[in-house]
């Protein structure tokens, strides 16, 4: 089947636009901005689940650019999650089909594809699986463009995964990988929060002219539940959203944890605390402004994450914040994030940055 697929899309390669252009990364990103301001498109709100949003965004992928695929292990018959139920059934197994099971494969068949003047929206099961596909996507996908001069590039490819806690995954289904990711130049890492964002924001993701890692919080595919526009549309990635304003310290996350976070701040303003919430959506490359203004504003910053504490992209924000804000911040920056441990199965109560600890922390800023 790849290989039917890539002597299909070979052929079609003289009709094709490229991706990207003869533009550079940051060239690129800034069209891609521009790109993505087009909003809501018509035909109304209705209330759907995250994994649902998902479905929309592939089905108007696929529909709207004939150069999309979509593949992966069992996403033929809608996946494990059912992110890709329906697709094979309208548009057909030569454009969305299963692979073995093989992350490498996956990737580097992705990155060939993309090279090709397509979009290869590749699905891997499982964050946790996709450390056998590292190579092919930190030493391949993100340095095609740069190695090449940019006389080519894979700037059509998106990597779909869902990520993070669902409450009995142990060490091998809970696993958030993305600061590993956000270390690697060429490549983008967005997360989305709610079914809204994850359709808006994986849209913008695949119509990138870059690659990008598009982290899915599985707890939430079923559980979030919002309005969302039934049309085409997509929000601008590297875009931070003030989801709450406040006055007191602020507060960033991404993902899942947006949730716990809205909590622990409902909590807080119980005591008097008022807080500002960020939501940083798109991981590389970060609002810095948005989130400077907000520190400069509140003179605190809280940070929190799943991920382990060390090394987490946690760490990268509050030191920039710390060159970026030094003479106004009025507390040591704080981290709220997973251990520094393996992800655990009985214990992962414990492992989890909650609201409770959250609610400590802000408390311990705050009053610093």
């Amino acid at each position: 089947m790849a290989m039917k697929v890539l002597r299909e899309v070979g052929r079609k390669r003289s009709g094709a636009a490229g991706i990207g252009g003869s533009t550079g990364f940051a060239d690129c990103a800034a069209a891609a901005m521009g790109v993505a301001e087009r909003r809501e498109g018509g035909g109304g709100t209705k209330p759907v689940n995250l994994f649902t949003a998902v479905n929309q965004a592939l089905h108007i992928a696929l529909d709207t650019d004939p150069r999309s695929y979509v593949f992966g292990e069992d996403v033929g018959f809608g996946g494990v999650f059912r992110c890709t139920t329906g697709l094979a059934d309208r548009f057909g197994k030569n454009r969305v089909f299963n692979t073995p099971l093989c992350e490498q494969g996956i990737a580097g068949f992705a990155i060939g594809l993309a090279a090709m003047g397509n979009r290869a929206i590749a699905e891997i099961q499982f964050a946790d699986y996709i450390f056998p596909a590292f190579d092919q996507l930190v030493n391949e996908a993100a340095k095609f463009r740069y190695r090449s001069g940019n006389e080519f590039n894979c700037g059509g490819l998106t990597i779909r995964s869902p990520y993070g806690a669902v409450g009995h995954g142990g060490h091998y289904h809970s696993q958030s990988p993305e600061a590993f990711f956000c270390h690697v130049p060429g490549l983008k890492v967005v997360i989305p929060r709610s079914p809204r964002e994850a359709k808006g924001l994986l849209l913008a993701s695949i119509r990138d002219p870059n690659p990008v890692i598009f982290f899915e919080p599985k707890w939430l595919y079923r559980l979030s539940v919002e309005e969302v526009p039934e049309g085409d549309y997509m929000l601008p990635l590297s875009q931070a959203e003030v989801i709450r304003k406040g006055s007191d310290i602020t507060l960033i996350g991404w993902g899942a944890q947006l949730a716990v976070l809205e909590q622990a701040c409902e909590d807080a303003a119980k005591d008097g605390i008022s807080c500002e919430l960020i939501d940083l959506r798109t991981l590389i490359p970060w609002d810095k402004e948005t989130v400077e203004a907000s520190v400069s504003k509140t003179g605190k910053l809280l940070i929190s994450h799943e991920a382990p504490i060390t090394g987490g992209f946690g760490a990268e924000i509050a030191a920039s914040i710390a060159e970026r804000c030094f003479l106004r911040l009025e507390a040591p920056v704080a981290r709220v994030c997973g251990l520094d441990t393996p992800f655990p199965l009985v214990y992962e109560p414990f492992y989890m940055p909650t609201k409770n600890k959250i609610l400590d922390a802000i408390k311990a800023t705050v009053n610093y």
